[in-house]
Parts: C-alpha cells; sequence; structure tokens
C-alpha cells in the first residue's frame, strides 16, 4: 500500500483532523487550524517518502539517537522538537500510527484529546 494512503487513513481517523496542501505537499491538520503532520514524497535531501510531526519532549533525541537510519531531525521545524521518519526504511506502521497519535496529542486542544482515552 501507498504510505500517503496509510498516513492518511492515521490520520484522518482523528477527532476534527482535515487534509489540504501546504507547501506544497499533503498535510494533516486538527480543526483546520493547527498541523501535526506533513507527507514529503521526497526532497530536503531524503530520497524516499517522509513525514515530519511534532514529537513530546525528549522523543526527538531519543528516537534519532537509538535509530538514526529511521529517525531524523527535519529542517525547519526539527528546532522546535519535531521528528522526521523514513517511511522507505521497512517502516513498523503500529510504530508510525503511535507516532501520528501523539503528534496528535501535543497539538489537539484537550478536549478533542479526551475522545482518544
Amino acid at each position: 500500500m501507498d504510505p500517503l494512503t496509510r498516513i492518511r487513513a492515521i490520520c484522518l481517523a482523528l477527532p476534527e483532523c482535515s487534509e489540504r496542501l501546504s507547501h506544497g505537499c499533503p498535510t494533516f491538520f486538527v480543526r483546520a487550524k493547527t498541523s501535526f503532520v506533513k507527507y514529503i514524497e521526497s526532497g530536503y535531501d531524503e530520497p524516499g517518502p517522509t513525514i515530519w510531526c511534532p514529537a513530546p519532549e525528549g522523543v526527538q533525541a531519543e528516537l534519532v539517537d537509538a535509530e538514526p537510519a529511521r529517525f531524523f531531525i527535519p529542517p525547519y521545524v526539527g528546532h522546535s522538537g519535531w521528528i522526521g521518519v523514513r517511511l522507505d526504511v521497512d517502516p513498523d506502521w503500529a510504530e508510525v500510527a503511535e507516532i501520528i497519535h501523539d503528534a496528535y496529542r501535543k497539538v489537539a486542544p484537550k478536549k478533542l484529546v479526551a475522545e482518544l482515552d
């Protein structure tokens, strides 16, 4: 299955999530305002598809240090704690879904986060 199709299914299953292009890439938003996942087919020195999303405090360094072949600090947003996930390196889709859910929890209003729990 195409990685974007999987990412889209994970994201759009979350409360009040929508998708639109942002900077030419499919991007997923909470309440059409706050982005929490950007899908990039290729570019920014990455040969294959990636997602960029905000991560909980300390997770970015933990993942990049543990598995630099799968995770990276994305340009432009990495300084804010966002994580890059390479989807061409045999992704663990359960882990990708967990990363996306964590990103959603980081930016969504408490009322929407409570719907997940």
